[in-house]
């Protein structure tokens, strides 16, 4: 998952711990190799090959599963939240120090948008040859909620699962208290916004600080509008708790799209919620919880 990944259990032995994330580290693992766009051998490669030849391809459910709730959040979304817009990340070298020529943001932006994928489960179809699929958004939490449901079933009922800061928890902690998560700082490293206690469900956060280039004093991070092509400059952060961790990062990731709408379409959403912009300005229902 290209992050640091973190399970904790409490079992009635060490030994049925081990068992259940075992299972729980080898779908994660799973879905890793099965999604990620950096492997040659995935079926997100292969359905990316198949797209760039403007063909198409039969997908299996799950796979299914993962398009429908995309497609679901780009309609949500207004088009912003749009699985195709991975492409862009070929201007976009955060690690270059220099920001892209507008001309090649221009050409990549040509090849995005859901409306040029023609979706008729199970079958993906690219009439326009370039188009690139990419989970990037969505399988890292869907891979969080499977990993505690997997352990669910196993017999777990106190746990946490964190994959990169996308969380879902299985119950309190064995003593009853709650988990106790903490939520970051976007600009004071190691600075705490508030304190959250889970005893169910999970949370995502989305920001700018995890991937970013500074300009000049500007900050320009990795969460792109896929109209634009450029990232957005409105919100620093988001977290949002929801019942699974797939709908808190979809929705943290779109509340960032949306820039100044983000709050006022958080408020209507009605999930817990924490944001920050980059003017310094803090708003949300996380902020009456007691810290």
């Amino acid at each position: 998952m290209g992050t640091l990944c973190e399970i904790q259990l409490f079992a009635k032995t060490g030994e049925a711990a081990q068992r259940v994330a075992e299972a729980a580290i080898a779908d994660v693992a799973r879905l890793e190799a099965r999604y990620s766009r950096y492997r040659s051998d995935s079926f997100l490669s292969e359905i990316n090959r198949v797209a760039a030849a403007g063909g198409r391809i039969a997908v299996d459910d799950e796979t299914a599963g993962l398009l429908n709730y995309a497609a679901t959040c780009h309609e949500q979304s207004g088009g912003l939240f749009d699985i195709t817009s991975g492409i862009l990340r070929r201007a976009w070298r955060f690690d270059s120090g220099v920001l892209p020529d507008q001309g090649l943001i221009d050409e990549l932006l040509v090849k995005v948008g859901w409306d040029k994928v023609v979706w008729k489960p199970p079958v993906l179809e690219f009439p326009f040859p370039g188009v690139e699929i990419d989970f990037g958004g969505v399988v890292k939490e869907y891979a969080a909620d499977r990993a505690a449901g997997l352990c669910w079933a196993g017999g777990i009922r106190h746990g946490m699962i964190n994959l990169g800061g996308d969380i879902k928890v299985l119950g309190p902690r064995a003593d009853g208290s709650p988990w106790r998560i903490g939520v970051r700082h976007p600009r004071e490293k190691d600075a705490l916004l508030q304190t959250v206690e889970l005893s169910n469900g999970a949370m995502a956060s989305s920001g700018d600080y995890e991937r970013c280039l500074t300009i000049e004093g500007v900050r320009y991070g990795h969460i792109l509008n896929p109209r634009t092509g450029w990232p957005v400059r409105h919100l620093a952060s988001v977290s949002v708790i929801a019942d699974f961790c797939v709908v808190a990062g979809s929705a943290s990731t779109i509340a960032m799209l949306k820039e100044e709408e983000g709050p006022v379409w958080l408020e209507a959403l009605a999930l817990p919620h924490l944001w920050v912009d980059v003017s310094g300005g803090i708003g949300g229902t996380l902020l009456e919880m007691p810290r």
